[in-house]
């Protein structure tokens, strides 16, 4: 449970020996602390189909309309840049108990609404709760995971994603022809009872955070309950050692790091912190929600009938969903570094050749079979891996705040694409602003290549020696260096 400590003292590798029942429990921690993730995708997406009666409703203008769809993203910066002291002040459980009833708040808001002003404090106060959890349960998933399973549990935060996508999507066809929009957000209210359920009743504290504040026994007790005593006494003791020695630097950088979020600029860190910001920026600067905000436009722009938006929404959801699938089956085999460079590759040539279809006008079936490849491609890399490698590159001692900071990025990030498309579009042209995207694919493509280490089967110092040396930094042993035999044991 407590990442990157191995059952042996004095090695670096993963704690591999976590028995069968032990994994299985870990496991089903992870699913329903993932609703925070779940909770994500249903507030961002259930919107797109309760807007077409909102509109009429409360007789909004354009503007107003795009209001009600991007101020839960600016909520959601909020929410992200506060969720790492949160975390750190409460734990990381009471926090997400928090956090589920915040989404309770906002949704009874925005279901009741009366209009146009109370609605938007109700999605104001739903994005606030999207952003702290979109920060805080990686940084949960991640302290709760051995490493051998580790990036199939994180990346299981953006299966519920696509999951609640998916879900918001069909529950707005379900209550499309009575048109009780109300109705769509009230949905979300269930699954943020069961997160704060599972989070008083059901979850563990992250033995990571109990240590750190001085609660080592009930730390031990934690990680004896999905392993035997003796793995419990060396994890603990080790983090114990960890956490004193990471006191100690803190202590040592106080004079010129001001703090937690101030040390991530240091020069230990801030290749992982430039590596996160990077990834965060590219994840929605690469093009993805302009595909999935505006993909009925886009489709009937290809000649083919998109009158029902809603119906194209879920298609777009299934896709999304089933790669997710794919990525979760391979992220722990392929690698993450790998992953993420087929995914920027195959992003870049399909958003290409889809930029190219408009400018030259091809025709309707290769026009959405660039827009298909694209998504599968992004789902089966990108999205999903970023949030495992967000759990992962930065430093127990600075994983929330880095976290925090990321999340923040990459929601300012999809706001900035999302209200800059349609006007540089009409500017451009709807094939030429494509190729942009394209175009910081392939640049995103080289600096993962240059920048980004292989994760998959280490622990934080590991990862951290690896950061600085693509960095130029001589911190430990090369990335390509050989694995303590730790990490092949069972391997065939």
């Amino acid at each position: 449970m407590v990442q990157g400590f191995s059952k042996e003292p004095g090695t670096h590798g993963p704690l591999t020996e976590i028995p069968p029942e032990g994994q299985r429990k870990i496991t089903r921690w992870a699913a329903a602390i993932a609703l925070g993730g779940f909770l994500f995708g249903f507030d961002t997406g259930v919107v797109s189909g309760a807007l077409l009666y909102i509109k009429q409703d409360f007789g909004l203008n354009s503007f107003e309309q795009g209001s009600v769809v991007s101020v839960l993203l600016i909520g959601a910066v909020v929410g992200a840049t506060s969720a790492g002291r949160l975390s750190d002040g409460l734990g990381r459980r009471k926090a997400l108990g928090l956090i589920g009833a915040v989404f309770i708040v906002g949704t009874a808001i925005a279901s009741t609404a009366n209009g146009y002003p109370v609605l938007m404090v109700g999605r104001i106060i739903l994005g606030l709760a999207v952003g702290a959890a979109s920060a805080t349960v990686p940084v949960y998933l991640s302290e709760i995971s051995p490493t051998k399973i580790r990036g199939r549990l994180l990346t299981m935060n953006q299966l519920m994603i696509t999951l609640g996508i998916l879900i918001a999507y069909l529950v707005n066809l379900a209550f499309s022809s009575s048109e009780m929009w109300r109705a769509m957000f009230a949905v979300g209210a269930v699954p943020a009872a069961l997160m704060v359920a599972a989070a008083l009743w059901f979850l563990p504290e992250s033995p990571q955070w109990l240590i750190a504040n001085g609660q080592a026994e009930r730390a031990r007790k934690g990680i004896a309950s999905v392993a035997d005593e003796a793995t419990a006494d060396t994890l603990v003791a080790r983090a114990q050692q960890r956490i004193a020695e990471e006191r100690e630097q803190r202590k040592r950088n106080a004079a010129s790091s001001g703090g937690t979020a101030r040390r991530l600029l240091t020069p230990d860190l801030r290749p992982a912190l430039v590596v996160g910001l990077t990834l965060a920026a590219v994840q929605q600067f690469g093009g993805i929600n302009t595909i999935i905000y505006y993909a009925p436009t886009i489709i009937q722009q290809t000649g083919l009938n998109a009158s029902n938006s809603i119906f194209y929404s879920v298609f777009i959801g299934l896709i999304n969903l089933v790669m997710t699938l794919v990525a979760i089956r391979l992220v722990d085999r392929a690698g993450r570094r790998v992953m993420v460079l087929v995914s920027l590759a195959l992003m870049a040539v399909s958003i290409f050749m889809l930029g190219l279809a408009f400018v030259v006008g091809m025709n309707s079936v290769l026009t959405l079979l660039f827009m298909v490849v694209y998504i599968a491609a992004y789902a089966g890399g990108l999205g999903p891996v970023f949030w495992t490698l967000l759990g992962e590159i930065f430093p127990p001692s600075v994983r929330a705040e880095g976290s925090s900071v990321a999340t923040a990025v990459n929601w300012i990030s999809n706001f900035a694409v999302s209200l800059a498309f349609l006007p540089v579009a009409s500017a451009l042209g709807q094939g030429e602003t494509f190729w942009i995207f394209a175009a910081i694919c392939v640049a995103a493509f080289f600096f993962v290549g240059r920048y980004l280490p292989e994760t998959k089967g280490r622990d934080p110092e590991q990862i951290e020696a690896a950061l600085n040396a693509r960095f130029g930094r001589d911190q430990g042993p090369p990335d390509n260096a050989p694995k303590p035999a730790t990490h092949r044991k069972g391997r065939s």
